[in-house]
């Protein structure tokens, strides 16, 4: 018999290899996602049902008793923010044809409330990474804000895991996603990051959509119509990703 975590993770290479199968057939665009981090190009506008079998975690960052970082102006919690904009891109993934897990859908943390605070956070960490494993999750986005002491600082960033290739280049299509869409005054790269969220085996990010910090970006993160742009970005930074793993297994060596 088959181990069942070994069962899944083959599941999930031969979901992945009938996307990329179906999708490559599709391909249309010029231009490569091979280059690193900061300077990939998006490649590939919208297409319908282009994530068909894709199943993807959706992570809104914090939640309940963990409120995350507090925007200055506002004073709204970044777990609200993370939750709105998680919401969105749920609907740009299944739009697409992806089935979509969010680890939350209200305003709760994921873990019991008689655990002791100071192990709150790792159950709460642990839950969200075992309901990837329970799905079969074939990506991970973990969606979060950002906050720095100087309030000029701006722009989305992406982060991946250092030791995965899969990861990197995900990171790399996404950030280059995230700037064609929002044209930010601060363009930044995507670069590796320790987070608890992105130890699955499979492609992971964890996506800081910008800075709460910042005056006129906590506005543009406050508004729906903004948020919505957001979750477009995010897949199509997973289309572009998947375009790139089609013509990496399409050519020679």
């Amino acid at each position: 018999m088959i181990p069942r975590g070994t069962r899944h993770l083959l599941e999930r290479r031969v979901r992945l290899l009938a996307v990329l199968a179906v999708f490559f057939g599709a391909i249309v665009t010029a231009g490569l996602c091979l280059r690193v981090p900061d300077t990939v190009a998006t490649l590939d506008p919208f297409v319908e049902d282009t994530l068909h079998g894709m199943v993807i975690l959706v992570d809104p960052g914090h939640g309940g008793y963990d409120g995350g970082a507090r925007a200055q102006d506002s004073g709204i919690w970044e777990k609200e923010i993370n939750l709105a904009v998680a919401l969105q891109v749920e609907k740009a993934l299944a739009a697409r044809g992806a089935s979509v897990t969010l680890t939350r859908r209200e305003d709760i943390a994921l873990c019991d409330e008689t655990t002791a605070s100071g192990t709150k956070k790792r159950q709460d960490m642990e839950r969200r990474v075992a309901l990837g494993e329970e799905i079969g999750a074939d990506m991970v986005l973990s969606i979060h804000m950002n906050e720095y002491r100087d309030r000029a600082q701006s722009g989305p960033q992406v982060f991946y895991r250092q030791e995965s290739e899969e990861s990197r280049l995900l990171a790399g299509c996404m950030q280059a996603a995230l700037i064609s869409a929002l044209a930010p005054p601060k363009e930044r790269a995507a670069l590796a990051g320790d987070y608890f969220i992105l130890r699955l085996p499979v492609p992971s990010v964890l996506i800081e959509c910008g800075f709460i910090s910042n005056s006129a970006e906590e506005k543009l993160l406050l508004d729906p119509a903004y948020q919505a742009r957001l979750g477009e970005a995010v897949a199509q930074g997973v289309t572009d990703y998947l375009t790139l793993e089609a013509r990496r297994s399409a050519s020679p060596g």
